[in-house]
């Protein structure tokens, strides 16, 4: 089977941005927010192929989601379950579905995102920096997991905090000025507390984060190639005015410190081991032989079928998800 043309499903979430999507794929946005496109075979967003059939029907399920997410506006604080936490959650009906959601994006623009808990005493030094002492001293004496928990369930009162952020000065402090900005949107909710307590990553374009299953994040603004295990299963904390579920988030998160957050990354190859898949960028001229079935975005707004043993020669830049 030569290449195929695709159909991505676009999801028109409230934070989506009007533009990016719409120009990437030659389509009019008529101004409601584009916040995802999706390539895969997820039931929540099946790809077709150009002439309707559905791509399941030729590749079965797809153990990967290859999206294009585009945030004009701050997503909810968030994490994903382990594929144990997935399987008994599916059972008693409160994921969509029962596997683990590890993730990865790739930068296509100027990236901001807040991800996984910083080491505690930078997170002090941090909250001391603009006069949240109050934090502060729970942080010293209790870790910040133990203090998302407190925030969460209110027995830490969260306003001081929020009264300070709301009248530090900013300058300098991209974190600190998303914090207001998050005030502004959501008033005293604990969640903008709680970013405080995570790390603060701007990606240039062609960086990228990795996210496994309990890391608590938020993306902030831009825009970019995302790549995940063929699930839809979201926790919120906070954020959003969609459900959010504050026990179910606490039984999810993993609070061990994410020294490193951004990915280190080898000759255009970003892997997803807990997918068994990698993501590889194709620059102009680069050829790619398909292993499997495999699903391709490139930047001229082509998104692509490419069946096994087929090749791919990239007229603009690629990204491929293969094995």
């Amino acid at each position: 089977m030569p290449v195929r043309i695709v159909d991505g499903v676009v999801q028109h979430y409230d934070w989506g941005d009007p533009e990016f999507i719409p120009q990437l794929v030659g389509l009019a946005g008529k101004g409601k927010p584009w916040a995802e496109l999706w390539l895969g075979t997820h039931p929540n967003g099946p790809t077709l192929l150009d002439d309707g059939t559905p791509l399941a029907e030729i590749t079965g399920p797809l153990p990967f989601l290859l999206k294009v997410l585009s945030a004009a506006k701050p997503l909810s604080l968030q994490a994903h379950p382990t594929t144990e936490q997935a399987e008994e959650g599916y059972a008693r009906g409160v994921f969509a579905d029962a596997h683990a959601k590890p993730e990865l994006l790739v930068a296509l623009t100027d990236f901001e995102a807040l991800c996984g808990f910083r080491r505690d005493d930078e997170t002090v030094e941090f909250l001391r920096s603009f006069g949240a002492e109050d934090l502060a001293d729970a942080v010293a004496r209790d870790g910040a997991g133990a203090v998302m928990a407190q925030l969460y369930r209110l027995e830490l009162d969260a306003t001081p905090t929020l009264r300070t952020v709301a009248s530090a000065d900013a300058a300098g402090n991209p974190q600190l000025a998303w914090a207001q900005r998050l005030c502004d949107m959501y008033g005293d909710d604990p969640s903008v507390a709680v970013t405080l307590l995570l790390n603060y990553v701007r990606l240039s374009p062609g960086e990228a984060l990795h996210l496994t299953a309990g890391n608590l994040h938020a993306y902030l603004h831009g825009s970019g190639i995302e790549l995940m295990n063929a699930s839809d299963n979201v926790v919120r904390g906070g954020l959003t005015s969609k459900h959010v579920d504050v026990d179910l988030l606490l039984e999810v998160v993993d609070p061990t410190p994410l020294v490193d957050p951004v990915m280190d990354v080898d000759d255009g190859r970003y892997p997803l081991p807990e997918a068994g898949v990698v993501l590889i960028r194709l620059d102009p001229g680069e050829s790619h032989t398909a292993v499997g079935h495999e699903l391709a975005i490139a930047l001229d707004g082509t998104t692509l079928y490419l069946s096994p043993g087929t090749p791919i020669f990239a007229d603009s830049t690629t990204y491929v998800v293969t094995s």
